[in-house]
C-alpha cells in the first residue's frame, strides 16, 4: 500500500524540498490548493458560491514549533473571518482549523490552542458562520474532542470531525450526535498503527457506513466527507429511511476532486460544501491527498513525466 509511505514522506524535510523543489509541483498542487493569499481565494470563493455551493475554508500549516506561529494562525484566520464579511458571505462560507496549527503540540498546548481558537470561532459567529476542528492523528482527539465541548458551551454551532478509520470512532460518534451537533465523518487520512484503527479499505468502509448510520438516527447534524459514490449513494439511503430532509445534513468534498459531482448534487438540492485550502505551508496538506486516493498520485505522477 502506498499510502502509509506517502504519509510518512508528508513528515520527511528531505522529500518536501525534492517535491517542494520540481518544476511540475507547482502547478499540480494548484488543483488542490488554488492561492496562497486570502486576496487570491477571494476570486474562488466568489465562483463556487456562485454556482449554488458552499465553503469550508482551511488556511494550511500544521507543524509549528514557537507560539508566535500559533498567534500568526490565529491572525490569519482573523484575516479570513474579515474577508467573508465584507463579501457578505457568512451563511455560506465556513472555516475548518487544526488545533495543531495553533499550539496544540507545544508546552502547555491544550490551552494555548484554546486560547487561540476561541477569538476566531468568536468572530465568526459574530459573521454567521462558524468554524469546525478537523481530527488529526488519535494522540490529539481527546484534546479536541474536550476543546470542542468548551466552545460549544458559548458557541454550540461549533463542529468537530471524527475518523471512520478508528476504533473509537462509533463510540465517538453516538456521544456527539446530540441536538445542535455539527458532525463530519471522514475516512482518515493520517497514519495509524493497527493497535487503533483498521487497516484495510473494505473494514474501513464498513465502518464508515456504520457510523454514518449512527449520525444519520441522532438529533444532529451530519456532514459526509467523502468521493466515493458508493458512501454518497449509502448516505443519501439513510438519510431518507432516518427521515431526514435535504437540508438537514449536507454533503462535503475537496476542492480540485470531483468538481462535476460538486455541482450535481448541489443541482439535486442537497447542501454541498467544497473543503477549499489555501496559505504558503502547502506540503503536509498536499501529500495527505496523495495519500488518500491513488488517481490523486497517478495524476501527480503523469504530471511529472510529462512536465517535469
Amino acid at each position: 500500500m502506498l499510502g502509509p509511505v506517502i504519509l510518512a514522506a508528508s513528515r520527511s524535510d528531505r522529500m518536501r524540498r525534492l517535491i517542494s523543489a520540481a518544476p511540475v509541483t507547482k502547478q499540480v498542487v494548484d488543483r488542490f490548493i488554488p492561492g496562497e493569499t486570502v486576496d487570491e481565494i477571494v476570486p474562488i470563493i466568489e465562483d463556487l458560491t456562485g454556482k449554488g455551493l458552499e465553503l469550508t475554508m482551511d488556511v494550511v500549516g500544521e507543524d509549528i514549533t514557537r507560539p508566535e506561529q500559533a498567534e500568526a494562525a490565529r491572525d490569519a484566520y482573523l484575516a479570513l473571518v474579515d474577508r467573508i464579511k465584507d463579501l457578505e458571505l457568512g451563511e455560506r462560507v465556513e472555516m475548518s482549523v487544526k488545533l495543531s496549527m495553533f499550539g496544540q503540540a507545544l508546552d502547555g498546548g491544550h490551552e494555548l490552542a484554546l486560547a487561540n481558537v476561541r477569538p476566531v470561532v468568536e468572530a465568526a459567529a459574530a459573521i454567521g458562520t462558524t468554524v469546525t476542528l478537523d481530527a488529526e492523528d488519535h494522540t490529539t482527539l481527546d484534546s479536541m474532542f474536550a476543546i470542542h465541548e468548551e466552545l460549544r458551551r458559548d458557541f454550540p454551532q461549533t463542529g468537530c470531525v471524527i475518523q471512520a478509520y478508528l476504533f473509537r470512532t462509533e463510540a465517538d460518534a453516538r456521544r456527539l450526535a446530540e441536538n445542535g451537533s455539527r458532525v463530519r465523518l471522514v475516512k482518515g487520512a493520517y497514519k495509524e498503527p493497527a493497535e487503533v484503527a483498521y487497516q484495510q479499505k473494505h473494514e474501513i468502509d464498513k465502518a464508515y457506513v456504520r457510523i454514518l448510520k449512527v449520525l444519520m438516527e441522532g438529533a444532529g447534524y451530519p456532514m459526509i466527507g467523502s468521493h466515493d459514490p458508493r458512501l454518497i449513494s449509502v448516505a443519501q439511503e439513510l438519510a431518507r429511511r432516518a427521515g431526514r430532509k435535504l437540508d438537514e445534513y449536507e454533503f462535503q468534498m475537496l476542492y480540485g476532486i470531483r468538481s462535476d459531482e460538486h455541482l450535481r448534487l448541489a443541482a439535486e438540492g442537497h447542501r454541498m460544501r467544497v473543503y477549499t485550502a489555501y496559505g504558503t505551508d502547502w506540503y503536509g496538506y498536499f501529500m495527505r491527498r496523495l495519500a488518500e486516493k491513488p488517481a490523486n498520485l497517478r495524476f501527480f505522477v503523469r504530471s511529472m513525466i510529462t512536465k517535469g
